[in-house]
């Protein structure tokens, strides 16, 4: 991956251009430092493919592990009967 520019943009033009900003931040890899009053309050940055796949598999472990201390778990009898084994 090549190296990331780093643009400044007030809240207001973030806001207003979001979608822009979001799809130029992925096919150029930029990131952008979100400015409040002139102080910087948000690093915006594309995620590469790697932390996109880390992220939603610490999602899927997360809602695994509430349901399963709601109750909400099969067991391997119920599993088999389910896939007619």
């Amino acid at each position: 991956m090549k190296n990331m520019q780093t643009h400044f943009v007030g809240l207001k033009e973030f806001r207003q251009n979001i979608s822009t900003l979001t799809k130029k931040a992925r096919s150029k890899n930029l990131r952008y430092i979100i400015l409040l009053k002139n102080e910087p309050v948000l690093d915006v940055r594309p995620l590469s493919k790697r932390e996109s796949t880390l992220e939603e598999l610490a999602h899927t472990v997360a809602r695994a592990r509430k349901q399963v201390k709601e109750g909400k778990v099969h067991t391997m009898e119920e599993v088999k009967k389910y896939l007619n084994l």
